[in-house]
């Protein structure tokens, strides 16, 4: 079967570079870095899994300098000591910030959802520099509410080995390849280089290639609160983003040499048997692998019919709770991260903007180790719309993501999809239950 993972988003490295300076943000509300008066203690949470050394590396040590007046104490959920526990033991939580995909089950899962409107309103806060979707998308899921504000976002882009590449011949991926261009691409990808080593030319995550996939497809029907997987446009998707090409880049062939699950993380970064690999943008600052690959990325390709049109975006938000104690200060933390000066500091990290400022793109990367790579990638397509998320999107991933095994070693689609369904409605109908 092929072999799947669901990750976790991934955390910031810690090697990235600290530059900078604070400036004040505009604002009727006394000025936070004013050094007269008793200090503001904050908390901050997440079940992002971010470190505190990741935290720091982004925000913590910029907020300190812009803020020193604030003592900004963040403190990240783990098996051990969550969310949960903090609630019972009646710590304090003034900020949380998640991806869109753990929003549902960490801010509103533990009811600290506070509908920051007036707030955003009283901060001057203008989501018309905005990438759109990222801002429609926590209007659809708060029902036209804002219980958090989008600080940074990701994409999915595609990875590729230069030197697979040029063993098998074959011209590098370029941006702005349909996917049909790009599975008459992986049947040049060799096999086989004469010894042991077997090679694939496509694998991908696939959790992250669902959940912000191309098409803009629910996981559920926010009316019928149905599963959408048995559908005509999610068989267009499955079969076009992984059936043609893994096929034609000789998944059956990499599975039966191997003996083994379909080719995953593994197989790309460290035996680097696998040609291109679709994941996170956000991923090249994080995985330690990139540093010995001969590497490059290009935007993933589009369908024909969708010229353009990349992957979803992957906002993570960062909200004031409803318990906090501190929600003005809050939310002009949360202002100044969305000031072009902290987005274009992060954006020079690496971390992705919100904003539609094309300097602060332009300036994506241009301070870490990869600044030569063909970063420009990253914004090469317009984002897809951001559908849809309901509070059972994550158990659902499984079974979505299950089709397409099942798709790929036995040839029927229609049966993988009945079956996902059927297990999809009936994770729905449990949680209901519970």
């Amino acid at each position: 079967m092929l072999r799947w993972r669901l990750p976790r988003p991934l955390p910031f490295p810690a090697a990235a570079a600290e530059r900078g300076s604070g400036g004040g943000p505009e604002g009727s509300t006394p000025k936070p870095e004013a050094k007269s008066g008793e200090p503001v203690e904050i908390t901050v949470v997440s079940t992002s899994g971010d470190s505190v050394e990741s935290w720091d590396q982004r925000f913590g040590n910029m907020l300190k300098q812009k803020f020193p007046n604030y003592s900004i104490k963040y403190v990240p959920s783990t098996k051990q000591y969550g969310i949960k526990e903090m609630m019972v033991a009646g710590e304090p939580m003034d900020m949380y910030f998640d991806s869109i995909s753990f929003l549902t089950g960490g801010l509103l899962g533990n009811s600290l959802q506070y509908d920051m409107t007036d707030l955003i309103k009283r901060s001057n806060l203008d989501f018309g520099d905005f990438e759109p979707s990222v801002v429609d998308a926590m209007k659809q899921l708060a029902g036209g509410k804002m219980y958090g504000v989008p600080v940074f976002n990701n994409n999915v882009v595609l990875y590729y080995n230069k030197d697979i590449f040029d063993k098998s011949g074959a011209p590098y991926p370029k941006d702005g390849m349909t996917w049909d261009e790009f599975t008459e691409l992986m049947k040049k990808i060799i096999h086989t280089d004469g010894t042991n080593k077997q090679y694939v030319g496509y694998a991908t995550s696939g959790t992250h290639v669902f959940r912000m996939n191309q098409l803009s497809l629910p996981y559920v029907d926010a009316k019928t609160e149905k599963a959408t997987i048995n559908s005509e446009s999610w068989k267009k998707f499955i079969e076009t983003v992984f059936v043609a090409p893994q096929l034609a880049g000789g998944y059956k062939d990499f599975v039966a040499a191997r003996r083994q699950a379909g080719p995953y993380t593994n197989e790309f970064f460290k035996t680097q048997e696998v040609a291109t690999f679709a994941l996170l943008s956000s991923s090249m600052l994080v995985e330690k692998s990139f540093e010995t690959m001969n590497w490059d990325l290009v935007a993933p390709p589009t369908f024909k019919d969708q010229p353009g049109v990349g992957s979803q975006g992957y906002p993570t938000y960062f909200s004031v709770t409803t318990n906090s104690r501190h929600k003005e200060e809050v939310m002009e933390i949360i202002k100044y991260l969305l000031s072009e000066e902290a987005q274009l500091r992060l954006s020079k990290m690496g971390v992705m903007t919100v904003l539609k400022n094309e300097e602060i793109r332009k300036a994506f990367g241009q301070e870490s180790r990869y600044k030569d790579k063909n970063l420009k990638a990253v914004f090469y397509n317009q984002f897809a719309p951001i559908p849809y998320k309901s509070i059972y999107d994550p158990s659902l991933e499984s079974p979505y993501t299950k089709a397409v095994g099942a798709a790929m070693d036995t040839g029927d689609i229609n049966t993988a999809l009945r079956t996902a369904e059927e297990d999809a409605n009936k994770r729905i109908q449990d949680a209901k239950a519970k």
